[in-house]
């Protein structure tokens, strides 16, 4: 593999910073929420910064402080988190086809900071133009630090706010993720994908509410764009 100057040029590390910065606002509030709620459950503000720091995935550091007790029970919390993180698996395997200019190494690291965010900004710069390890550089740089401080910063100020959860801070992870899959809209059987997804993971939920419904609903817009595919190609 060659890495040219493209790669590592600071206006890729521009444009990758640039195109982070407005999910980075819309994360720091939940963040910041996230932290607050920790003192409820009993989580230090050193274990709530060590989380973060080591797990860096917000729904499954949400569910795992919904599940926290004490004692907590960690294999539960394990195999919570474990079933919400499939979804990366998914997501790990998209990505990768489009790490052909990183190096060994460097393809390790992406995977390791891969987010929800920077998954969705990654495929999108990838269908109109080559990835660069710059450009992803320059996603993660900011949004790491500023989550790990977010939560931190929540988790000192959870003891002087009263009811954290009553201030809506939630919506902005729920507004985030729709903006990243309305990012989507172009894609071939976008509105079929959503429909399955969203149908299998609201059934799930009605039946064996909990984390599975991620992985549900994941999997059945997987299925839907995998045989719309294939069907595809079969009639061409």
């Amino acid at each position: 593999m060659t890495v040219t100057s493209t790669d590592t040029s600071p206006t890729e590390f521009r444009d990758g910073l640039v195109a982070t910065l407005p999910a980075i606002v819309a994360a720091v509030p939940f963040a910041v929420l996230l932290g607050a709620l920790s003192g409820d459950r009993g989580v230090s503000v050193a274990e709530m910064g060590l989380m973060s720091a080591l797990v860096f995935a917000g729904a499954s550091q949400f569910v795992a402080l919904d599940g926290w007790g004490v004692p907590p029970v960690w294999w539960l919390l394990g195999l919570t988190a474990l079933v919400v993180n499939l979804r990366h698996a998914l997501m790990s395997a998209s990505l990768v086809r489009h790490l052909g200019a990183f190096p060994r190494w460097g393809r390790v690291l992406a995977l390791l900071f891969m987010v929800d965010e920077a998954w969705a900004f990654a495929e999108a710069r990838a269908a109109t133009r080559r990835l660069t390890p710059a450009f992803y550089a320059g996603m993660v740089v900011l949004f790491y630090p500023c989550w790990v401080l977010a939560t931190l910063a929540g988790a000192l100020a959870g003891s002087l706010i009263e009811d954290p959860a009553a201030l809506g801070l939630d919506f902005t992870f729920i507004a985030i993720f729709v903006v990243l899959v309305a990012g989507f809209r172009h894609r071939p059987r976008f509105f079929a994908v959503v429909a399955a997804s969203v149908g299998a993971s609201v059934l799930t939920d009605l039946l064996l509410p909990g984390a599975w419904s991620i992985m549900a609903g994941a999997g059945a817009g997987m299925l839907v764009a995998a045989f719309g595919s294939a069907g595809g190609e079969g009639r061409a």
